[in-house]
């Protein structure tokens, strides 16, 4: 018994399919969710809880990019906990994500299509996700830039989306300022977050 006086919680995992064997239709089935929750070939991903510098950036980053988009009159601009379909099966939640005007049909309610350009900030739990998996995964989606932005090392790198494959486009430090491809005339500067 639980100290609530009930059976183990843990027993509430018999609820759920076994890691491997996961749908779309469970993902979406899941309670009210207060934390990031990928899904990715049957297995439900569990991210850790971001830091407060992690945050600190996203929200720099987020509020920049929200900021020049609207101005323009570009599109949207998400963050995170949003559910992003790459293809079905393989439900990402990126730390930060912009869908043009002219792809705003991609947002649903519930899940998003592919973007046109994605954010993660990088943390040791989430560093192989995020350059290796995500990498090649954005890259097959056909997300056209992908900035990874690293506060441990302090920089950002800006690919962008050629022929099928991601090209380093822009790489500096937190104190330099870094320019999209994609959005010209956007860039920013994390020296102080």
């Amino acid at each position: 018994m639980n100290m609530y006086g009930g059976e183990p919680a843990h027993e509430i995992l018999d609820l759920y399919p076994p890691q491997g064997q996961w749908t779309e239709e469970d993902y979406f089935a899941l309670p009210e969710r207060n934390r990031h929750l990928e899904l990715s070939e049957g297995r439900i991903i569990v991210p850790p809880h971001p830091t407060p510098r992690h945050q600190r950036v996203v929200l720099k980053v987020a509020s920049e990019l929200r900021t020049f988009v609207r101005e323009q009159r570009l599109g949207e601009v998400f963050v995170a906990p949003v559910p992003v379909r790459l293809w079905p099966g393989k439900i990402r939640e990126p730390d930060v994500f912009f869908v043009a005007r002219e792809h705003l049909d991609r947002v649903g309610d519930q899940v998003c299509g592919v973007p046109d350009l994605v954010v993660e900030v990088t943390s040791p739990g989430t560093e192989r996700a995020d350059r290796i998996e995500k990498f090649s995964e954005y890259a097959r989606a056909g997300i056209r830039e992908y900035w990874l932005v690293d506060p441990a090392a302090a920089t950002v790198e800006v690919f962008v989306l050629e022929r099928g494959v991601y090209v380093l486009a822009a790489r500096g430090t937190f104190e330099e300022r870094v320019a999209s491809r994609l959005l010209p005339g956007f860039g920013v500067t994390l020296a102080e977050t």
